[in-house]
């Protein structure tokens, strides 16, 4: 007897406030894909000290906005740390573009940076370097051990709360204050 599968693609994964690997303490992550294959997100609450302005410069590519060029570049996760990828809205045309619902989009190629510098669409977004990723069935079991708290993702989270606020936020999401979870039960 097979299970069928339950995406949570779109999904907002919470870390519990007990998460042992430090790098997912205290992060949200945005899920772009879910399937029977694995999963795959990228953090959003992480600033890192790279901003968009030093990206671009060891890029070449030009910003000149100076209101951008101080945006930090956000660390997505530790895979794949050194390639980059922009989750915005609206969808666009780029490539290497995957189309999300709620107009979000995950891209992973240069000529969006180029638009941003050019001062094009996309206006919403969010630049991070690596992501997260599970194999097939490691994410169910994390959830299973009660791991992650899930939520259907906000995008006004991702582009309208200050990183340090997202946390709380998505967790806001479900009704729950962090100074309510219960990290351990037991017995009295």
């Amino acid at each position: 007897m097979s299970r069928s599968h339950v995406s949570l693609k779109h999904h907002f994964l919470i870390a519990m406030p007990d998460m042992a690997d430090p790098n997912f303490a205290q992060t949200v992550v945005y899920l772009a894909e879910h399937s029977e294959e694995g999963a795959m997100g990228v953090i959003i609450n992480r600033p890192t000290e790279i901003t968009l302005g030093t990206l671009f410069e060891r890029i070449n590519l030009s910003l000149p906005q100076a209101d951008l060029a101080v945006r930090p570049v956000f660390f997505g996760g530790p895979v794949a740390t050194e390639r980059g990828f922009v989750l915005h809205r609206p969808g666009g045309s780029w490539h290497g573009t995957t189309v999300l619902p709620h107009g979000l989009a995950l891209t992973s190629s240069r000529d969006v940076l180029q638009a941003i510098g050019e001062g094009k669409d996309p206006h919403d977004f969010l630049v991070v370097l690596g992501h997260a990723g599970w194999s097939p069935g490691q994410l169910e079991q994390e959830l299973a051990q009660n791991a992650w708290l899930t939520v259907p993702a906000d995008p006004e989270i991702i582009f309208g709360v200050e990183p340090e606020q997202r946390y709380e936020a998505a967790l806001a999401l479900l009704g729950v204050a962090l100074h309510h979870l219960v990290i351990h039960a037991g017995h009295g």
